[in-house]
């Protein structure tokens, strides 16, 4: 269902534009490679995903956490390859559901919008509010209000030049990896079971009786595995402002999924040889650790750059998602005035009202309990996923088939193998976060039913801007 793209200078009057001709704006092509790479590792955020998501496997999976995270990056390679064609197959902020929209249909891609409108919204929230655990050891913060002032913060930075912020959180994601560098080095440093430990699932509760965890808990748990290292795909969302993003963009996905892996997955090994007991390990305090590992001063110093991972990464996500509003706009997704609102462009070329219709909203979230928005975020994530995949076998139809772009190896057999994978963890995800993510889902397809699908020609029309550099 091709004809669900369209050139942008068909676009009508009331999308976000800057000429009479009806032309959507155009976002400016300012960074290559390696500040790519930087933007997205750093919304992968890998200490804020080790610090703050990480400890919630540890209490669920004890010794099973490493191997929960590995057979999620396993996954997430398949997703990887599919998002690195698909996204250079049709280079828009739209990320997702462009992809998805222009390939199997305009419904598809709503569906998509929407999946991923949950993930954005509520991801910022959920890594902000570990904020407060980790300045303990200069100031108490209530963890809500941290969490909501970072928001703040890191909508007022998402207002900047993107060039400036790739710089900002390429400065942060240097000291949280050098974070991460130093648990893992303290752990394996104080080692007190072998690597054969990953391989038996044990946790342990405050009295230290043990128990065993079953390959069916991983199961439960594989939407937060795989929300660990989500973030790889905001290099699709920045395909508008890569330069030579045919190849670029692939570039950028292959490389943040890589190292993201290596970031998180060797400190949670380490953590898991050098806890001093089993009843530590369940319990998640990664800073209690450190501090027992090397002292107090060591221990204050991690937390801090813990917390300033934090900050990045809320800056990074909210660059990311306003850009998907932004396009949502451009695309004509809404009312008039609001899709002329969500194209809006300041002086630094940064979708200012997007922007702030993800940092505001992201900061009340934060007085959400975390465990629903976990729960959500996880089946929303496997949904976008699936999806995703649904759309990568349909990539080599028609014109697209010859069309130029990054091919992924063993077509199609990947995506088959994806899309079995992630039916079968919906299926065994938390009931209540199906049933909150599916009730947003079922609102949004009325939405489509009365408003979108009515007004075909002149709403919800996907459009992919032209790429001088292919």
């Amino acid at each position: 269902m091709t004809d669900t793209l369209r050139p942008p200078l068909a676009a009508t009057p009331d999308a976000a534009t800057d000429s009479p001709s009806g032309a959507p704006k155009k976002l400016s092509r300012s960074i290559g490679v390696v500040g790519g790479t930087l933007l997205t590792l750093s919304c992968v955020t890998p200490a804020s995903s080790l610090f703050v998501i990480v400890p919630d496997l540890f209490n669920a999976l004890g010794t099973y956490t490493a191997m929960a995270i590995a057979i999620g990056s396993i996954i997430c390679i398949a997703v990887a390859f599919c998002y690195s064609e698909l996204g250079t197959l049709i280079p828009s902020a739209g990320g997702e559901y462009a992809m998805v929209g222009t390939l199997a249909g305009r419904f598809a891609g709503w569906l998509v919008f929407i999946q991923s409108l949950i993930v954005v919204m509520i991801v910022p929230s959920l890594i902000a509010i570990g904020t407060a655990d980790y300045l303990a050891p200069i100031v108490n913060v209530d963890p809500k209000i941290a969490g909501a002032a970072v928001m703040i913060a890191a909508t007022v930075a998402g207002l900047l030049d993107l060039r400036a912020n790739a710089w900002i959180t390429g400065i942060f994601l240097v000291l949280e990896v050098i974070a991460c560098a130093m648990v893992s080095f303290l752990g394996f440093a104080h080692s007190e079971r072998g690597l054969g430990s990953l391989l038996h699932g044990i946790t342990a509760d405050d009295s230290g009786a043990t128990s065993a965890v079953g390959m069916g808990a991983i199961v439960m748990a594989m939407g937060t595995a795989l929300f660990v290292t989500q973030g790889f795909s905001t290099a699709i969302y920045l395909s508008e402002e890569l330069e030579n993003p045919r190849k670029n963009v692939a570039r950028t996905v292959l490389w943040t999924l890589a190292l993201s892996v290596v970031v998180i997955l060797v400190p949670v090994v380490a953590i898991t040889v050098g806890a001093p007991d089993l009843t530590s390990l369940t319990a998640g305090d990664i800073s209690a650790l450190v501090s027992g590992w090397a002292g107090s001063a060591v221990g204050t110093f991690i937390s801090l750059c813990i917390a300033l991972a934090i900050i990045n990464a809320g800056i990074v996500m909210v660059i990311q998602n306003s850009r998907v509003l932004f396009a949502s706009g451009r695309d004509k997704a809404w009312p008039a005035s609001v899709n002329k609102s969500f194209g809006t462009l300041n002086k630094f070329s940064a979708p200012w009202v997007s922007t702030l219709a993800v940092g505001i909203p992201g900061a009340v979230l934060c007085f959400v309990p975390q465990d629903t928005l976990i729960g959500i975020t996880g089946v929303a994530v496997a949904a976008l996923y699936l999806l995703v995949a649904v759309a990568a076998l349909l990539s080599r139809r028609n014109q697209h088939k010859h069309a130029p772009a990054w091919r992924q190896p063993l077509w199609p057999v990947l995506p088959i193998v994806l899309i079995l994978a992630l039916v079968w963890v919906l299926f065994h995800l938390d009931p209540s976060a199906l049933a909150w993510t599916g009730g947003i889902t079922a609102v949004a397809s009325l939405y489509w039913v009365f408003y979108l699908r009515p007004r075909q020609d002149t709403r919800w029309v996907i459009t992919v801007p032209e790429d001088e550099q292919v």
